[in-house]
């Protein structure tokens, strides 16, 4: 059985989509998460089920983890001194990583006792994100004698860095989500060989550009931008972009959908430049049944994502990937793994992070160039079939899993099972 172990179960999209394919190939998957999700975003009759079915680590049983704890020298052999080892002494970045590691220890060895109690096959234990639910899942793997492996995105990855060079030494594979992060982890001393790129991309059965004709020509051109309201996205920079279309008299609207921490500040900040009759900051997150319409009434899609100050960034965001699908051309910058959807001038346009003047130049292009507008979209809309297609990029993670499987299958021995052979009852 494959493990897959998430912060909030399938209370992220993504999740859910990897899931709901890994469980269509034949899969068996056990879904652990750390906390239940806030809400589901798919209301799906597979989403409630899976989140019925999800095993939450938190709120810890404290009398059943301490003695789990208690008996982990002796159930878990050596491993568990090994383990130990390396929470208080093993590469970490900062020492709160390091009592964080610790904590997670701790938690691993209940969440691994339960797994053995179980009964149940570990052929995997795979973890979506590297931050606390990846450290748990590399300890738990580490306890259990278990193949490990983990997907970083963006946060979890750049900024927190929790462990990674731990993760990356215990992983039998590592997925990368874009040629940035093939090229992060070999930097940070990965093997080639551990390495699977496999893009994090989107169920294109969802999306579809509008129909001919149905373009309103009577309104102002609109440039569309969507995402949380927050640092890493880049709206402060589209806003001042905006401010210098109109400066040079460009007749526009821009529609920002979201909601987050910064909407009263960027709101301010329209107002302070003036476009309160040009720019909108919607407010409300952009759920997934709204987001066709909501580009549907764009002609242009543009992500300015930066490095926030903290450290978090964005990997490779799907709202661009859904606008795409949309067909609308796309406009975003140089970061992490977005130029392998936006390659420039073919599939849309890249700007340098932090450049309105460039970002003001790029959507003035596409303002007065039908034709190249048309062009990128419809490259882009040709990229997205041939490789961020969800029911094509993620063949390289089942395919892993299925060979992890093989090795579990009838007739040799469950790690699960061989771990059951020196389990020491409290």
């Amino acid at each position: 059985m494959i493990h897959y172990v998430t912060q909030n179960g399938i209370g992220n999209a993504w999740v859910a989509n990897e899931l709901s394919r890994v469980e269509g190939a034949g899969l068996p998957v056990a879904l652990h998460a750390m906390r239940a999700p806030e809400k589901l975003l798919h209301d799906s009759t597979w989403a409630v089920e899976m989140n019925r079915r999800t095993e939450l680590m938190y709120p810890l049983p404290w009398l059943a983890m301490f003695f789990s704890l208690l008996a982990a020298p002796f159930r878990f052999r050596g491993r568990f001194s090994a383990a130990l080892w390396n929470a208080f002494f093993g590469r970490r970045e900062h020492i709160r990583a390091r009592l964080a590691g610790i904590a997670h220890l701790v938690v691993a060895c209940h969440w691994a006792t339960g797994l053995l109690r179980s009964g149940r096959p570990v052929s995997q234990i795979h973890s979506q994100w590297i931050n606390s639910c990846g450290t748990i899942a590399m300890y738990g793997a580490w306890l259990l004698d278990a193949p490990f492996s983990f997907t970083g995105h963006a946060t979890d990855l750049f900024r927190n860095r929790c462990a990674l060079l731990d993760k990356i030494e215990r992983a039998n594979f590592i997925i990368c989500i874009s040629t940035f992060h093939r090229d992060f982890y070999l930097e940070n001393g990965a093997r080639p060989e551990q390495l699977v790129i496999a893009y994090c991309g989107i169920d294109l059965s969802w999306f579809h550009p509008p129909a001919a004709g149905s373009h309103d020509t009577k309104r102002l051109y609109r440039i569309v931008s969507s995402g949380r309201l927050v640092e890493k996205k880049g709206f402060d920079d589209l806003i001042r972009a905006c401010k210098l279309l109109a400066d040079k008299g460009e007749r526009f609207e821009c529609v920002i959908g979201g909601s987050g921490p910064l909407e009263d500040e960027l709101k301010a900040q329209i107002r302070s430049l003036g476009l309160a009759s040009r720019v909108t900051v919607t407010g409300k997150a952009l759920l997934q049944e709204k987001i066709i319409d909501f580009m549907h009434g764009g002609d242009v899609y543009v992500l300015p994502c930066v490095w926030a100050a903290d450290g978090d960034v964005d990997g490779l965001p799907q709202m661009i990937m859904e606008a795409m699908a949309c067909g609308l051309p796309a406009i975003s910058t140089r970061l992490v793994g977005i130029p392998d959807l936006i390659q420039h001038e073919d599939t849309g346009l890249l700007v340098e992070p932090k450049s309105p003047a460039q970002l003001a130049d790029a959507m003035a292009r596409l303002m007065h160039d039908a034709a190249l507008a048309a062009r990128l979209s419809e490259n882009g809309q040709r990229l997205l079939k041939q490789t961020f297609d969800l029911n094509n990029c993620l063949e390289p993670l089942i395919e892993k899993f299925r060979q992890s499987l093989a090795k579990t299958a009838p007739g040799r021995r469950a790690i699960g099972a061989q771990a059951q052979q020196s389990r020491v009852s409290p």
